[in-house]
């Protein structure tokens, strides 16, 4: 049964990837749209002669394609610099329309979920968090529960373009299927489909790290285009990679799948039977753990950690420095294996703690063959604090982006979602 909310935003459907989506854009000119929209959100605020250099489109298809991304939300014109005034037709700059559109997602992480809302520039608008308890129908129904108010306090008159769902492990962003997930404890759960039925939302669904390796390359380093590492380290550990700027998701969707790597120096037993996999001796729960057996802090809570160390707790600065040392291994293995432009790290001291980044790159120069300048190569996410927010909408941007003209403005579809939206709150089922 859809949720529904006194007061919707209007919900635009689009051709997400996800259960029963196709992420390609078959549309005549698919390309060359999607060619405009990015030298736009590259160089934007710009002018259509620039967007024709830019993208080798002759002028009169720069004029088709940046009228139809008007006509669609996407772009949207600006008032004329005010100056002197110059013979001929005057210049009319070309944004990315960030006032018609948002994506939003919800990144679920343990023990956390992360709302976000974000615009097609990547900019979080809104971000609320909420804990949960784990158990996979408990945590539907608190996203469930949650979303309407949310989208209603932040979304305001934007259309909202589909709810992106991602969470750590091994997911099958075709089907939307969460295969595993150890610290949840989830296997074969189809997320996708039953958010999207409850919800009535378009549901697109991946793995943090190749959703933050999508967002990388929309919005971060232009480097990040070429060849991408994204390497993420929390509760679980996983890896994506992109070359040609397209996230690699592989046979089975197991590509980046670096939690069972074996780490020297580390014996921790792990749920697979082995002994010292990354996953186990890397995690932010293995790390609080640590730290609440050393006395370094009360309770495993990763809040605590974070207020010891920027006070300068000795102990659990040492604690992230030996993590961070754990973390150069599996970057320098995957360095020598890949060879990337850039490997970008998604990492609690990497965010919050970047003066401590020196440890990392002395400990990859050491152990990497590949890489002899890790400070230029090895580089901490490109969006701070908003990472999770930002992951979480990620597909949903990445879909956009690639093929804009997935972007249907149908006027009765957008009345039934908004009549269905409009009626009583109603209990999650």
């Amino acid at each position: 049964m859809p949720i529904r909310s006194a007061n919707p935003p209007t919900i635009s459907p689009t051709g997400l990837a996800g259960p029963g989506n196709d992420r390609r854009d078959t549309s005549k000119g698919a390309g060359s749209a999607a060619a405009v929209l990015r030298a736009v959100l590259d160089h934007g605020p710009v002018a259509r002669g620039f967007i024709g250099t830019a993208t080798g489109l002759s002028p009169a298809a720069v004029s088709r394609q940046t009228a139809d991304l008007i006509s669609l939300g996407l772009l949207r014109e600006l008032p004329v610099a005010a100056g002197a005034p110059r013979a001929g037709r005057p210049s009319v700059p070309l944004d990315v329309d960030t006032d018609t559109h948002l994506a939003c997602g919800v990144h679920i992480a343990v023990p956390m979920l992360t709302f976000g809302i974000v615009d097609l520039r990547g900019r979080v608008v809104a971000r609320e968090e909420l804990p949960h308890r784990g158990e996979a129908d408990d945590t539907l129904s608190t996203i469930v529960r949650h979303l309407p108010g949310f989208l209603r306090r932040h979304a305001g008159h934007r259309r909202v373009l589909g709810l992106g769902v991602v969470t750590g492990g091994h997911v099958d962003a075709r089907t939307g299927v969460v295969v595993e997930h150890e610290p949840l404890g989830w296997r074969d759960l189809p997320l996708g489909p039953l958010l999207a039925a409850r919800t009535g939302l378009p549901v697109s669904v991946d793995g943090h790290a190749r959703a933050l390796a999508q967002a990388e390359i929309l919005f971060g380093e232009p480097r990040a285009r070429a060849s991408l590492v994204h390497l993420f380290v929390g509760h679980v550990v996983d890896a994506a990679i992109a070359t040609g700027g397209v996230v690699h998701h592989g046979l089975r969707s197991a590509a980046g799948g670096v939690a069972h790597l074996n780490l020297p120096g580390a014996d921790l037993p792990c749920s697979c039977g082995g002994r010292g996999c990354a996953q186990t001796a890397l995690s932010d729960r293995a790390l609080l753990v640590k730290a609440v057996e050393l006395g370094a802090i009360p309770r495993p809570e990763a809040e605590l950690l974070l207020g010891a160390a920027r006070a300068g707790d000795d102990l659990v600065v040492g604690l992230l420095r030996q993590r961070l040392r754990g973390v150069a291994r599996i970057a320098a293995t995957l360095l020598d294996m890949l060879d990337p432009e850039l490997l970008v790290l998604t990492e609690m001291s990497a965010i919050y703690l970047p003066h401590l980044l020196p440890d990392l790159y002395e400990e990859i120069a050491r152990l990497s063959r590949a890489c002899g300048d890790p400070e230029r190569v090895v580089r901490p996410s490109s969006f701070g604090t908003d990472v999770l927010a930002v992951a979480a909408a990620a597909t949903v941007l990445d879909s956009v982006h690639r093929s804009p003209r997935t972007v249907h403005t149908r006027r009765d579809r957008q009345a039934t979602r908004a009549a269905e939206w409009s009626r009583p709150p109603v209990a999650a089922p």
